[in-house]
């Protein structure tokens, strides 16, 4: 069974913070593994917890790398931002709470991008409830988001930069 591959939109920034974090889980995977063979070599017992505990981070270590290796393997890095001043991936912008009259300065990424700790602004993704509305924005035009609570937040977008 074949699957289509997804191309996967990516800031330059997140794309080499993905590259990072794929870097360190393969430098853990090293040390998991060394880990594991000195557990194996001086474990009597088969049911030692401490063999079954290296097993599993290892597997876990494994499974983010395969996770990062897709990602990154089917990553389309965003370049030009032909948009006509409407929001799109790769958008920095300053959202205004109506109610609250506070305001917030977020990046608009991919979701894997967005599941990727570290960078300089918060971010969020295109696939959650704010990511979604804000999408093809223009400056100055408000929208509502529909939480999951029931509760709506009315937000105007202030400002967007690339």
């Amino acid at each position: 069974m074949t699957q289509a591959t997804k191309t996967v939109r990516l800031t330059r920034e997140g794309h080499e913070r993905l590259q990072r974090a794929l870097n360190q889980e393969q430098a853990r995977l090293a040390e998991a593994t060394r880990i594991l063979q000195e557990q194996m070599e001086t474990s009597a017992d088969s049911e030692d917890t401490g063999l079954e505990d290296a097993k599993r981070e290892k597997m876990n270590i494994e499974a983010r790398i395969d996770e990062l290796e897709d990602t990154l393997g089917q990553a389309t890095v965003i370049e030009d931002h032909e948009n006509d001043g409407r929001v799109e991936l790769g958008a920095i912008v300053v959202l205004s709470n109506e109610a609250s009259k506070k305001e917030t300065k977020v990046m608009v990424v991919s979701a894997p991008e967005a599941a990727v700790t570290g960078g300089s602004l918060p971010r969020v993704s295109e696939d959650s409830p704010v990511g979604k509305e804000l999408m093809g924005r223009k400056k100055g035009e408000a929208f509502v988001v529909n939480l999951d609570n029931g509760k709506q937040m009315k937000y105007k977008v202030k400002s967007i930069e690339y």
